[in-house]
């Protein structure tokens, strides 16, 4: 089989798992569906996730994708499986993470780490629609890993486990749990070992559940905590060696900090659906909305910033294959920058809804819901500050070896259908020196023929790459003078700022290279360059960066109109504009 028609076959598979979970979840408007918005907001009411939607995606088999393909599942890329579940993250970002993504985010460790009897029966434990948890941090500790209150303790041959954590996504209801534990009081990476345990085995004696912890958002996800006093564990049940915890969480982050994030912008469309309905059937300050210059400022402006988001969510994932090696600065900014940018585009969006914002319940109270989940889902398993503590120390090291100097990568980092090679997580943790997509925004500006391809556009964008590019220039000579300064020292607002400019870059260059790479393919819409001159603008603004007036008009204007036709179509929001179930307001 050739290689385009073994990815054209791939490619029809996946979409065909899509459409099935898509068609069976049903119009999320319906007020009679039983997995719509309606059933979404009782069961968040009572804290609860819709047990409907559980038992359908048990019976679709859904967990299936969190497995790897060689153990019985359908687990074999990054990015495929982030677009399996953004069906699930539109209806309910609670029923996302409870259901599906923390399941993974636990398995990941054993997948990478485990012994073939541990990955089995931790597969065999999910495809029968089972849930694993995993416990890495405390809250009181500011999420910080490395400060977890669990101890492992080997006396006489025997490995005993103590302390407690409050929060742990399905604490009560997993079948299996991934423990990071201290096993060695002396600082540094060898301080930490990672155990597998099986619930039903443990003495009922010697581990205690805690209370649920009440949140804002994802109240239907149980977060609970578990206790353990002097519990015996099995020497079988180390992940790894001893003392191979830290070494083993960072490389799980490098996987699941781009994953989720991707997961999560499918909430976002949801919100942007939203808006868009109520502006169609209510209009604007009593105006239709398409005669509102600000209206159409907002909504257009909120489609790019999801195109942006997902062009970096999408080289993030597709980098696990392709630059295993760059994917710990790339998840780690992922994961840092689409909280930011996509919490500033559901307020954006607040505006157009006015009082309606409030509403609980309705056609619109799926907004507040969003509004609500967004930030404690992407706090998830590492926060802000974990992320900078990963990618800040890194910027002197690129900027002296990749920026500037690295070759443009290849087109497969950036198409978005296009097949990957097998991931290979033994690959992951190793930090590189190089930084392809960066590479990739050097070449535009180097004089990429690709800017010429741009019509009308083509003077606004290539004041768009020389701009970016000068920001690279700084960014470079900035990140060159943290070079030779301590961990410790790096923790100020300089260095936050260039963390800042640094994430805003990254989606610029990502942007910039799926705009490149689908000239000529299926997608006409991607293939012009309306929505990366628009994104790329308002990557500027962001950046301080000035730029004259309005300099693209005409593609704000195109921007509004391909997501008025994805909203009268039903596709979705995001790179794929692959079909919902969701049907417009008459």
């Amino acid at each position: 089989m050739s290689t385009a028609v073994g990815t054209r076959a791939a490619e029809s598979a996946v979409a065909r798992r899509i459409a099935e979970l898509e068609s069976a979840l049903g119009d999320p408007w319906d007020p009679a569906n039983p997995y719509g918005h309606r059933a979404v907001l009782e069961a968040d009411d009572r804290s609860e996730l819709p047990a409907e939607a559980e038992r359908l995606l048990h019976a679709l088999g859904l967990c299936a994708e969190f497995v790897p393909q060689r153990l019985g599942g359908r687990f074999d890329r990054a990015d495929v499986l982030a677009r399996m579940l953004r069906p699930v993250f539109r209806r309910d970002p609670s029923l996302g993470v409870g259901f599906g993504a923390g399941s993974f985010l636990a398995a990941v460790s054993v997948w990478a780490a485990g012994t073939e009897e541990q990955q089995r029966r931790t597969a065999d434990l999910l495809l029968a629609g089972g849930r694993v948890a995993v416990a890495y941090r405390d809250l009181a500790h500011g999420n910080a890993f490395l400060r977890d209150e669990f101890s492992l303790t080997e006396e006489d041959g025997t490995l005993r486990l103590d302390g407690a954590k409050r929060v742990i996504v399905n604490a009560e209801h997993a079948g299996a749990l991934v423990v990071f534990c201290r096993t060695d009081d002396r600082p540094g990476s060898r301080s930490h070992s990672a155990v597998l345990l099986e619930r039903a085995a443990l003495p009922t004696d010697r581990v205690r559940d805690l209370d649920r912890f009440p949140t804002v958002g994802l109240r239907g996800c149980t977060m609970s905590g578990l206790a353990f006093t002097d519990c015996p564990v099995p020497r079988e049940a180390l992940l790894g060696g001893w003392g191979d915890g830290v070494r083993l969480a960072l490389s799980s982050f490098q996987l699941t900090r781009s994953v989720l994030p991707s997961m999560v912008l499918a909430g976002v469309d949801t919100a942007l659906r939203t808006a868009l309905r109520f502006a169609i059937e209510r209009g604007v300050h009593g105006r239709p909305v398409l005669r509102v210059p600000q209206a159409r400022a907002s909504l257009a402006g909120s489609f790019a910033d999801l195109l942006v988001c997902d062009s970096l969510a999408l080289t993030s994932t597709r980098a696990v294959h392709l630059h295993p090696e760059a994917t710990g600065v790339y998840a780690a900014a992922t994961k840092y920058l689409l909280p930011i940018l996509l919490s500033d585009t559901v307020y954006d969006l607040s505006v157009l809804l006015g009082s309606s914002l409030y509403e609980r319940s309705g056609a619109y109270g799926i907004f507040q819901k969003q509004v609500r989940d967004l930030p404690i889902t992407s706090l998830g398993h590492s926060g802000t500050a974990a992320c900078q503590s990963t990618v800040i120390p890194r910027l002197p090291v690129l900027a002296e070896h990749a920026w500037l100097v690295e070759e443009a990568p290849g087109p497969a980092l950036f198409r978005l259908r296009d097949d990957l090679p097998p991931l290979d997580t033994g690959r992951l943790g190793v930090a590189g020196t190089g930084d392809p997509l960066l590479a990739e925004l050097a070449d535009f500006a180097a004089g990429s023929t690709a800017v010429a391809a741009a019509g009308e556009h083509r003077e606004v964008l290539e004041t768009l790459v020389r701009t970016l590019a000068a920001e690279l220039h700084e960014l470079r000579a900035a990140a060159r003078s943290l070079a030779g300064r301590r961990r410790d020292d790096l923790a100020d607002p300089r260095s936050y700022a260039l963390m800042d400019r640094y994430s805003l870059l990254l989606a610029a260059a990502s942007a910039l290279g799926v705009w490149r790479h689908q000239r000529g393919g299926p997608d006409e819409f991607l293939a012009r360059p309306d929505w990366v001159v628009l994104a790329l603008l308002r990557i500027c603004r962001r950046l301080g960066l000035g730029l004259p007036g309005r300099p693209a008009p005409g593609a704000e204007g195109r921007v509004l109109e391909e997501l008025l036709r994805r909203y009268a179509a039903g596709g979705s929001f995001d790179l794929y504009d692959d079909p919902t179930a969701a049907v417009p307001a008459d």
